[in-house]
């Protein structure tokens, strides 16, 4: 071989390994990932496989120690810390330090690949994996997905590669929290937006009942909504045949209206939110959509923050036509 063809060969090589970083990091940044894809990662050290099943599923570690994924660690979403209550005020956002120190004891470190597996059972235990990822992203750690269709898919998909042994405490992780503010909005930011009236869309992603305030949830001290708010469920996300998020392409058309502007998502504490957020944000690739992680529970909770009940005049008038109508 020829100097110069040596050169050209060497070139080549290092165009192809490169090549192959480049879909891997991709690949490492993917929202959600399928069970085919952890099989085959399994073994990788940078993995950290978190199982976040808690009482919304009816989970807990005993039901995890019951049948998990091979090498997967248990963290209660509702007791470890994901979320944090301040002043009466439930599911804020924990400060740097405690989050920290949460993922460290996971096992975290800086090049870690966070894997979010929740239990796979409806749409408000989806909830609980998409605000894990949000809590991630917004302390600076990009590298983290949800397992698609969670560890009901896992077990539907192997249902011979399931394991019930205890398992072992991870090696602590070096992971550094930074916080992040591009996908997070505090209380005074709404309340800025509200007065003025102008700016992000406010999506509130409950229910008909609690959006009209005909009911609360009940740390909220009140019933009603944000000013100006857009009623958008997140259940409207969830594909409740296949205990997995709707496809993209279904995904585009249920939320055509919010893919090119700024939204705020919000419920009543940030749970149910957070699913709105992801696929507005991670799965339709909106990154002016953010997080009201305190929701109605802590807008409600300053008294002289405003509330709007009941329909407007031209959903009354909507409602009727589609009575008469239908």
């Amino acid at each position: 071989m020829s100097y110069l063809n040596a050169i050209k060969a060497k070139l080549l090589a290092v165009s192809v390994l490169l090549s192959f970083c480049f879909s891997s990091a991709v690949l490492a940044s993917t929202p959600l990932v399928d069970a085919d894809w952890l099989a085959d990662k399994l073994t990788d050290e940078n993995i950290i496989v978190i199982d976040l099943r808690n009482k919304i599923d009816e989970g807990s570690y005993e039901t995890f120690l019951k049948g998990h994924i091979p090498g997967s660690i248990h963290s209660d979403y509702l007791k470890d810390g994901w979320r944090v209550g301040k002043d009466d005020v439930v599911g804020l956002l924990p400060s740097e330090a405690e989050f920290q120190a949460l993922a460290r004891r996971l096992g975290v470190s800086q090049n870690s690949h966070v894997v979010l597996v929740p239990a796979g059972v409806n749409a408000t235990d989806f909830g609980s994996s998409a605000r894990a990822y949000w809590t991630f992203k917004t302390f600076g750690h990009e590298k983290v997905s949800i397992l698609d269709g969670g560890y009901q898919g896992w077990a539907a998909r192997f249902p011979e590669n399931i394991s019930t042994a205890t398992p072992a405490i991870p090696a602590a992780g070096d992971f550094v929290a930074r916080f992040q503010d591009q996908g997070y909005v505090s209380t005074a930011d709404i309340a800025q937006r509200v007065a003025a009236g102008e700016g992000a869309i406010l999506l509130d992603g409950r229910n008909d009942e609690q959006f009209y305030g005909e009911a609360k949830h009940p740390k909220a001290r009140t019933h009603g909504r944000i000013p100006g708010s857009v009623l958008h469920s997140q259940s409207l996300a969830y594909n409740n045949s296949s205990n997995r998020l709707k496809d993209k392409e279904e995904l585009s058309q249920i939320y055509a209206d919010f893919t090119d502007e700024q939204i705020v998502s919000y419920c009543n504490t940030g749970h149910w939110a957070a699913t709105n957020w992801f696929v507005i944000s991670e799965v339709l690739g909106n990154r002016e959509a953010k997080l009201y992680d305190g929701s109605m529970v802590e807008w409600t909770s300053q008294t002289d923050n405003p509330l709007e009940t009941g329909k407007s005049n031209f959903e009354q008038i909507k409602s009727l036509f589609s009575k008469i109508t239908g």
